[in-house]
């Protein structure tokens, strides 16, 4: 049985920095950027010296940036110092366990103020030795050797759920296009174009050079082209993919009771959940992610709410088979049914169950330890009718953020609310 929060948890104010790549910027750069967003958006202002704790999500520094114990450098550059500062580390999840940790220290009455940041710096790097980087979420006595990838693992789960409910590839290119549809419309996105921006960028440049000029009749039709959206690992084709990023975000948190002190308008999360799994090999089925469908169970219990509760979510896409497993994962369809869904556009903004309106980890971007801290952001910007051209109408109550570690080794749900 999930127990609930022994007191209540506030977010009060949020940054972050553009995602993209950023070669003369260093990661507590970004940081910086991000927490001075985050200061700007708190209505009432605040003292950093109210800060007792600063929990930062970052998966790799050691091998993207040659930097460990990057916390308190980073805590150093933003002025924090003394206050306890720590690294969280659980691969692509290591933003939402350090959401989690930090709700956890204020429910339990340690802090009342708690800083919470993710970031990550990978652009510097080779694509070669990026996978490698990558690659250290793996199972490296086993997965690694074998020649996996995480491409390679995301296809295999896809092959899966196609072969088991006889799905429609064409699901996972709807996808895509539909996220790139989010993420022109998201100032901080690293990918701010649709797929017909693209497609138009690319017959520019074919008539800039004297080259034939494409013919796609549509999207979809761009999206099969073998040249333009080569295959990576089949079914998953290069939109398919989530992009190396470099990015950073920032949430500020405190006890429900002195919400009101900093905004008139705060947003309270009611519901969290965490789990783990098993390396990849070691599961019954590849068509789902069981610690997904467990850390959401433990969410929906502590907020009481049921899936059907959930006006909006920002899901770990980092590839577009992994979005549709969510949402069934998340009891938003079905098992099976979420391609269809997919297919049939009810994942879009003005679908029954919006998803990933900032763009997702798809055209957001993916700076690993920073996208579970990211999909705090655009919580907070659509509960407060913030979100401008991305904006849900009419202006969501409850939305869900979903993080994935790996292939699902770790997974984090949690619930937000907004009361006025």
């Amino acid at each position: 049985m999930t127990k609930k929060l022994s007191r209540g948890v506030a977010v009060v104010g949020v940054g972050m920095s553009k995602f993209g790549a950023f070669p003369e910027k260093h990661s507590r750069d970004l940081f910086v950027e991000a927490y001075q967003e985050l200061k700007q958006s708190v209505q009432n202002g605040f003292d950093p010296k109210e800060i007792e704790a600063f929990y930062m999500g970052n998966f790799s520094s050691d091998h993207f940036e040659n930097q460990a114990h990057l916390a308190p450098i980073v805590a150093s550059w933003v002025g924090l110092s003394p206050v306890a500062s720590m690294r969280i580390e659980d691969a692509c999840a290591s933003g939402g366990v350090a959401l989690r940790q930090a709700v956890l220290a204020i429910a339990s009455g340690q802090c009342d103020v708690v800083l919470v940041g993710g970031l990550e710096k990978m652009t510097d790097l080779s694509a070669a030795r990026v996978t490698d980087a990558l690659a250290l979420a793996a199972d490296t006595m086993f997965e690694v050797p074998a020649g996996f990838t995480f491409p390679g693992f995301y296809a295999s789960m896809a092959t899966a759920y196609l072969d088991q409910y006889h799905a429609d590839p064409d699901a996972l290119l709807k996808v895509g296009i539909k996220n790139h549809e989010n993420g022109a419309l998201n100032e901080k996105a690293q990918f701010g174009q649709r797929i017909s921006d693209v497609m138009a960028s690319k017959k520019a440049k074919a008539a800039q050079k004297g080259l034939p000029i494409p013919e796609w009749a549509d999207e979809m039709d761009f999206m099969k082209d073998p040249k333009a959206n080569p295959m990576i690992a089949w079914p998953l084709r290069l939109f398919d993919c989530s992009p190396v990023s470099d990015g950073a975000a920032a949430v500020l948190l405190v006890s429900e009771e002195l919400a009101q002190k900093y905004t008139d308008h705060p947003i309270y999360i009611i519901g969290a959940g965490q789990a783990s799994d098993g390396a990849l090999a070691e599961r019954d089925s590849l068509s789902s992610v069981p610690s997904a469908a467990h850390a959401a169970a433990q969410a929906y219990e502590m907020a009481g709410l049921t899936p059907d509760d959930i006006d909006f979510a920002e899901v770990h896409d980092c590839f577009t088979i992994a979005e549709v497993m969510a949402t069934e994962d998340l009891g938003f369809f079905p098992r099976g049914e979420g391609w269809k869904a997919a297919m049939a556009g009810e994942t879009a903004r003005d679908g029954k169950h919006p998803v990933n309106t900032s763009g997702g980890l798809k055209a957001k971007g993916h700076p690993v330890g920073a996208s579970g801290v990211a999909q705090v952001v655009e919580m907070w910007k659509q509960l407060n009718g913030l979100a401008g051209g991305r904006q849900l109408t009419p202006r969501p109550t409850v939305g869900l953020t979903h993080n994935v570690g790996g292939t699902g080794q770790t997974c984090v749900v949690h619930i937000f609310e907004r009361r006025s």
